[in-house]
């Protein structure tokens, strides 16, 4: 590992391609203007939510609240208010680490996942549980177990909180949820493990009827559900009753879908993404955003059509969990030097997709990895390729597109362009103003 990354503070002359690039393509910057429903208070609208729910009443019970590793924006003032708000009631309320196998699976990993997304006792005024054992609550109609967070299920009550949004391992008809949050985070390592073994054509089946078991305790006191738009900022906040998750998780998966972040055209030679990590999708890249699954036996989306793509840097927040680095044609040394093989290898074992684990062709620069990726298309002119640069798959209101593509946005409305320019690298070939 050391060495590599030596290598990269000290490149050698560009890699020796078998095609010469010698000129890239030239870059214009894009603003694109999606739809932005949000809330503006989020405390707020939370204790309105809850309010809503009519909770029976709390005093001196211990309510445990679902706590994940994906990057919300708002969760920790959505805790924050929702544990104030319990506080009030004379409950007790405790944060449960529910991610799966994220975190390599350990306590100590979940607790440093969430301590980076800023989930921390004196944040969100209340404990944070972070144990990875389990019990069984049952089992589904088909002998499904039914695994629950040890912690959780010994309160007296349980709140589930996570966003909506969709998947990346199965599309229809609900996402990443209240849902998966009751039969997969709670479920820790084994439940994970156990939905992913499904496959991904009966996972979204396995996950609802592991929820249904869970709510049929008695002991959900409902869902707290946040939507996100298109500039990671929360469009809604709806509070749900147990007996109404299933249904109002896909009204909500929908609305969730239409306000996510697109890329402006469907077909490019290259997409460059300067930072993959854990905050901006569960795979690094999101699937839906770079239109690859990469799963055996689930065809491809239709669109977007994205030849080669190269995956610059990995995000600290990320804790050196790779997961879909596979998904990538080309990355950097500098990249495979900060994957943590263990994070990476437990969260991909247990999901069983090992292909999105594999490590692409690695570059010394980044400068190499875009030529490479290039080279590899036997284009007549690479100077024309249709090339997109984008800083994450979460974030693309602002990216960069080559001058070939841009005569498919004139007219437009919600597009603006600015005047090309060269893409530059710095000395040590890595990519100019990357954050």
């Amino acid at each position: 590992m050391t060495q590599v990354h030596r290598t990269v503070l000290n490149p050698p002359t560009p890699f020796p391609l078998p095609i010469r690039i010698t000129t890239f393509p030239r870059m214009a910057p894009v603003r694109i203007a999606f739809p932005r429903p949000r809330v503006d208070d989020v405390h707020t609208a939370v204790r309105q939510q809850l309010e809503a729910l009519r909770l029976p009443d709390l005093q001196g019970k211990r309510v445990a609240l679902t706590v994940g590793s994906r990057g919300i924006r708002d969760i920790v003032p959505v805790l924050a208010a929702a544990v104030a708000w319990l506080r009030e009631r004379a409950a007790e309320p405790v944060l449960i680490a529910a991610m799966g196998s994220h975190g390599g699976a350990t306590s100590a990993g979940q607790r440093a996942l969430l301590a980076h997304l800023g989930i921390v006792p004196e944040a969100v005024g209340a404990s944070i549980v972070t144990d990875t054992e389990t019990v069984e609550l049952g089992r589904t109609p088909d002998g499904l177990h039914v695994y629950c967070d040890r912690n959780a299920a010994s309160c007296d009550a349980m709140l589930i909180v996570n966003r909506i949004k969709p998947h990346t391992a199965f599309a229809e008809p609900f996402g990443s949820g209240l849902l998966k949050m009751l039969a997969v985070g709670l479920g820790k390592a084994p439940g994970a493990a156990q939905i992913h073994r499904q496959g991904a054509d009966r996972m979204a089946a396995a996950i609802e009827a592991i929820a249904r078991v869970v709510l049929s305790s008695g002991k959900v006191l409902g869902g707290l559900a946040i939507v996100e738009n298109a500039y990671d900022e929360t469009a809604k906040i709806e509070a749900v009753l147990p007996d109404q998750i299933s249904q109002r998780e896909r009204a909500l998966f929908a609305e969730a879908r239409a306000l996510m972040p697109r890329l402006p055209v469907d077909d490019l030679d290259a997409l460059i993404v300067e930072e993959m990590g854990k905050e901006y999708s569960g795979t690094g890249m999101d699937v839906n955003v770079i239109g690859r699954w990469r799963l055996p036996g689930m065809p491809e989306p239709s669109s977007p059509r994205i030849r080669r793509i190269v995956a610059l840097r990995l995000s600290g927040a990320s804790e050196g969990n790779a997961q879909g680095v596979g998904l990538a044609d080309v990355v950097t040394t500098r990249l495979v030097a900060t994957i943590d093989p263990v994070a990476t290898y437990v969260n991909n074992i247990v999901s069983t997709f090992l292909e999105r684990a594999f490590i692409p062709i690695a570059m010394p620069t980044d400068r190499d990895a875009v030529a490479a990726a290039l080279a590899s298309l036997g284009l007549p002119d690479p100077a024309r390729a249709r090339v997109g640069r984008i800083r994450n798959t979460l974030h693309l209101e602002e990216l960069w597109l080559s001058e070939s593509v841009l005569p498919g946005l004139a007219g437009r409305e919600d597009v603006a362009v600015g005047l090309p320019e060269e893409l530059r690298f710095t000395t040590d070939g890595t990519l100019a103003d990357v954050r």
